[in-house]
């Protein structure tokens, strides 16, 4: 076989693979996603409630439509899911300092213990990620992950 074949098979059976393992991984989130976690004292939560509770933040109030955007889904999808919350007294809303029409949301107490649970997680991934990997492979997964977001993004 000359090295023209033999680079061609290479790169097909790389396609192959690489599209098998991105294929699992999609298998794997949308697992997740019907599967909640508990994080904290919050009890189990889906992982767009947990991120929606790490888009507020700890610390402050933001308003409901800075929530929407930093999620990048629609007022609408953000107030369902905040009432999810609301309702697991994780999340309150309160009244704009100076604009009435403005709704301000925060976490509560039980609402940051599921913070730091979910902060915790990240955290205990990366320590494992950094046990696995050295700092070569973590900057071109990290690289992966960005061009992956990139592309999904399109």
């Amino acid at each position: 076989m000359n090295s023209k074949n033999s680079e061609q098979s290479n790169k097909k059976y790389s396609t192959q693979t690489g599209s098998r393992n991105l294929g699992r991984l999609f298998m794997q989130i949308k697992r997740l996603e019907r599967h909640p976690r508990t994080f904290g004292d919050a009890g189990p939560l889906t992982p767009s409630e947990i991120h929606t509770i790490d888009a507020i933040g700890y610390e402050g109030s933001i308003l409901m439509s800075e929530l929407a955007a930093r999620l990048s889904i629609t007022k609408g999808a953000v107030t369902q899911i905040f009432s999810r919350l609301e309702t697991k007294e994780l999340v309150k809303r309160s009244p704009h300092p100076d604009d009435s029409r403005a709704v301000m949301v925060s976490l509560t107490e039980k609402g940051k213990s599921a913070y730091r649970a979910h902060e915790e997680l990240h955290l205990s991934f990366y320590a494992e990620l950094n046990a696995q990997l050295d700092e070569k492979e973590i900057e071109i997964f990290e690289k992966c992950i960005q061009k992956l977001n990139e592309f999904l993004q399109k």
